[in-house]
């Protein structure tokens, strides 16, 4: 059915030679995904305040956040159902990579839609216990790993960790290299956009921003003039990674105007989960895994905040009989609201450090 479905979307493109463009399709990805959203928000947050499915706040928190409680999450099931219509819509259902890019993101949506289940639904605080979560994350990061590595050459610059700013260094991964690398790019993204999101437009604004400019990297890595003169892999097919990217960015945005302060809905594992693991797919796909890294310094500064704290708190009670903390709160965005920071000033100062960092690793296209 999918099949017969890319074959009438196929001919109905080559009907209109202007959505034969990547560039075309990609602005129209933005628009439809940016119009769903938008469009089917209220109904599914009036769905998700009828079932109840609202959001339990932190005893330890800040104080202001007491008054969210209730408020309905779950949120990214909105994102994930602009994202794939969008997908269906616009982008050409016979690449590999928009499919492996789709499955891995819903993929993930379903492991965090499980979590937010149990905690809201069944009341289960401890929501999917870690080590299952950890086990499907696993199994869906190894696969995509695998399918990717066996399905691209093993002699060409797909297999390289590229660095950025140098032309002439790549470092050779081999399949085994390329494979466990692939895998704690996706489960770490996954995981460092979930942990991210604790703020009202806090997480979703910088995904917006990456996908962005992820995007610009596939459009180019799937141009071979571009590729070329940019001094980056050129990855046949990787254009139309666009069209999903254009996709999350227009979900990601028309989402925004529903989380934005004071939020009427939280994304949830479900949306955080998803766009983390698809952030980290793209971004090994078009070889450029340490342009995420940089680009979502936030995302790494969140989850190292937590590393940090968890182990200074084990090891200190091993030490000493009692746990110390180095931060009055973590993830790091609730250290800043304890210190005195309103929310807000939290969330448009940690947008304007992703603006900087995503204009330092567009930098990278060109400065080699």
């Amino acid at each position: 059915m999918l099949l017969e479905l890319a074959k009438w979307l196929e001919h109905f493109y080559r009907g209109f030679n202007v959505v034969n463009y990547v560039s075309m399709r990609t602005l129209l990805s933005v628009m439809t995904a940016l119009f769903f959203s938008l469009a089917i928000g209220p109904w599914v947050i009036r769905w998700l305040a009828a079932k109840k499915i609202g959001q339990a706040v932190r005893n330890d928190g800040p104080e202001t956040h007491l008054v969210k409680t209730g408020t309905p999450t779950m949120g990214g099931i909105l994102i994930l159902i602009a994202v794939v219509l969008t997908t269906i819509l616009w982008g050409n259902l016979s690449n590999r990579y928009v499919w492996t890019v789709l499955v891995v993101t819903l993929g993930f949506g379903v492991i965090g839609w499980y979590d937010d289940w149990k905690k809201v639904v069944f009341r289960d605080p401890n929501g999917l216990a870690a080590r299952w979560k950890f086990f499907w994350q696993s199994v869906l990061g190894a696969g995509a790993a695998v399918f990717l590595a066996y399905t691209s050459p093993s002699d060409s610059a797909q297999m390289n960790l590229i660095v950025p700013f140098f032309k002439d260094i790549a470092i050779p991964l081999g399949v085994g290299g390329f494979v466990v690398l692939t895998y704690l790019v996706i489960v770490g993204t996954s995981n460092a956009v979930n942990l991210t999101d604790g703020l009202d437009g806090l997480a979703i604004m910088p995904t917006v921003m990456v996908a962005g400019a992820l995007g610009i990297f596939a459009f180019a890595s799937g141009h071979v003039e571009w590729a070329k003169y940019l001094y980056i892999p050129s990855i046949p097919g990787a254009g139309e990674l666009c069209i999903v990217l254009g996709a999350i960015v227009g979900a990601g945005l028309g989402f925004l105007w529903f989380n934005a302060y004071p939020a009427e809905v939280f994304m949830g594992d479900v949306g955080a989960l998803a766009l983390g693991a698809a952030l980290g797919c793209v971004a090994v796909i078009v070889r450029q895994e340490i342009v995420l890294f940089a680009m979502g310094g936030v995302f790494v500064v969140e989850t190292l905040s937590v590393m940090v704290q968890v182990s200074w708190f084990k090891y200190t009670k091993m030490r000493y009989g009692e746990g110390r903390r180095i931060l009055l709160m973590a993830p790091l965005h609730h250290h800043f609201e304890k210190s005195g920071w309103k929310e807000t000033q939290v969330v448009v100062r940690f947008w304007i450090i992703t603006l900087m960092l995503v204009l330092v690793g567009l930098a990278t296209l060109k400065l080699r």
